[in-house]
């Protein structure tokens, strides 16, 4: 050979490995990327025209994937669209995947690791790949007592199976309708969203779990309660409750819930004082035991953690380096603290399992086309935040707060509930925010439930969360223990 042709021949070689590399780049490396890319039709054309596994509720399907004639082949389709859309999200063309959809993408479209087999078996019998179902932990009576107590106002619901995690309800309202949303129509998809979007009660956001967190008020005296617990204090003993109390280093004065007083006495025993949610008494507490032991109690509950259950939970808050008239504020639930509803259920969950907080989740099980189980949730501690004898303070204190204190309105018959009440300011010329968190039975929990009405709801300036957010929690837990 040549000089020149060997030349050629190397120049030529040079080039097969450019080709070989730069087609291995993208097959291997930039795939991802490029199947992401929401410019990419094809991953369009391909997502849409796999029949998508359903998700399911207590059996029943409430998403499906319906053949329709179009490029797309499938089109998603929501029951009870509205009931479950915190749950849910949607998937559409336009705007992706969000809520279930998305957390729980891998497995309803059929490319999870663990659905390898079944893949295998689709290329072998030239079988078109499908998805696999989704079995969710929600109690659809739950979902729907939730849903319907409140009704057209503003708040969100979570329960909660404090023995297991498994998460029983999760309505954030006013919700809106998947469906709209899940159309081939772009038009009317853009349409539909910018509508929802702009719509200032924001239907899209999901308040149980994410979005703007909340001042939790009196809800948060739990976790002032169980430090103070866990620092060796009893339920029995004798606390300053007094009429007004003068923040430290400042002449601002804390009064109680209608400038009451919380005893003839101006002093109470703890259970006393949680029973009639005195502000004064957890605000002196508060300073008692000082930022530390508030910060780290509220962080063994799980403040400051982002969780995924699958679904991204924002982190609730408990802030530090605080002056002594801001950790008073902030250990009666005021001040900066902000929770999510889902973080003041498992407030609930773990007082009602003894003090053990298990791992909340939303998917049960996850099964192929023909029915054989690939995952299934395991129940997992997440933390141990009071002793068993604290737990037991705390349910007899609750307990009394649902008997005699702010909490009847969540009495059931034949039933010991054992509940807390929050009424708590948001601190921007809007009515208060009315709370109620609760489990039941008392002595045996199956549930454990956070209720959250923004700005007082229809009742406005005059809602408590005894009289508004009370009932509702009550209606879920009816639902739970058929009652």
């Amino acid at each position: 050979m040549n000089k020149p042709l060997r030349r050629l021949s190397v120049i030529v070689l040079l080039m097969f490995v450019a080709l070989f590399a730069s087609s291995t780049w993208i097959s291997f490396v930039k795939a991802p990327e490029l199947n992401a890319d929401s410019r990419n039709t094809r991953t369009l054309y391909r997502e849409f025209g796999t029949n998508r596994g359903a998700l399911i509720v207590d059996g029943n399907e409430i998403t499906t994937s319906v053949p329709i004639k179009s490029a797309f082949k499938y089109q998603r389709e929501y029951s009870d669209g509205s009931l479950f859309a915190p749950v849910t999200g949607f998937y559409s063309i336009v705007y992706g995947r969000t809520g279930m959809e998305k957390a729980a993408n891998e497995y309803l479209n059929g490319t999870s690791d663990s659905l390898w087999l079944n893949r295998l078996e689709h290329l072998i019998t030239g079988a078109d790949p499908q998805g696999s179902s989704v079995e969710l932990t929600l109690n659809k009576k739950a979902q729907e007592a939730a849903y319907k107590a409140l009704g057209d106002q503003r708040g969100a619901a979570v329960a909660i199976d404090p023995k297991t995690g498994a998460i029983l309800a999760l309505v954030s309202t006013p919700s809106f309708d998947p469906n709209l949303l899940a159309g081939h129509k772009s038009s009317e998809v853009i349409a539909a969203y910018k509508e929802l979007s702009e719509d200032p009660s924001k239907p899209l956001v999901n308040r149980a779990i994410a979005g703007d967190t909340y001042p939790p008020g009196s809800v948060f005296k739990l976790i002032t309660a169980a430090a103070a617990l866990e620092d060796g204090m009893s339920a029995d003993d004798i606390i300053d409750a007094p009429r007004q109390y003068e923040l430290p280093g400042t002449s601002t004065k804390l009064n109680n819930f209608g400038g009451s007083a919380c005893s003839a006495t101006g002093k109470q025993s703890l259970a006393d004082a949680l029973r009639v949610s005195c502000n004064t008494a957890f605000a002196i507490l508060g300073n008692e035991l000082g930022e530390a032991k508030i910060a780290e109690q509220a962080e063994a509950f799980g403040f400051g953690e982002a969780l995924q259950i699958p679904l991204g939970v924002t982190a609730s808050r408990y802030p530090t380096g605080q002056n002594d008239a801001a950790v008073a504020l902030s250990a009666i639930g005021q001040q900066d603290v902000r929770v999510t509803p889902l973080q003041v259920a498992m407030i609930s969950a773990a007082i009602a399992n003894d003090g053990q907080l298990m791992e909340p989740y939303l998917i049960e099980k996850v099964r192929t086309p023909d029915l054989a189980v690939v995952s299934e949730t395991k129940p997992d501690t997440l933390s141990n935040p009071i002793s068993k004898s604290t737990a037991d303070q705390l349910t007899e204190m609750m307990i009394g707060v649902v008997e005699r204190g702010t909490g009847v309105a969540a009495q059931i018959s034949g039933v010991e509930v054992a509940g807390k009440s929050g009424t708590a300011e948001t601190g921007n010329n809007k009515s208060q925010h009315a709370w109620f968190t609760a489990f039941a039975p008392a002595n045996d929990p199956e549930i454990a439930v956070a209720v959250i009405v923004e700005n007082g709801g229809n009742a406005g300036s005059e809602a408590t969360g005894g009289s508004v957010a009370a009932p509702i929690a009550r209606a879920i837990i009816q639902a739970v223990l058929n009652k």
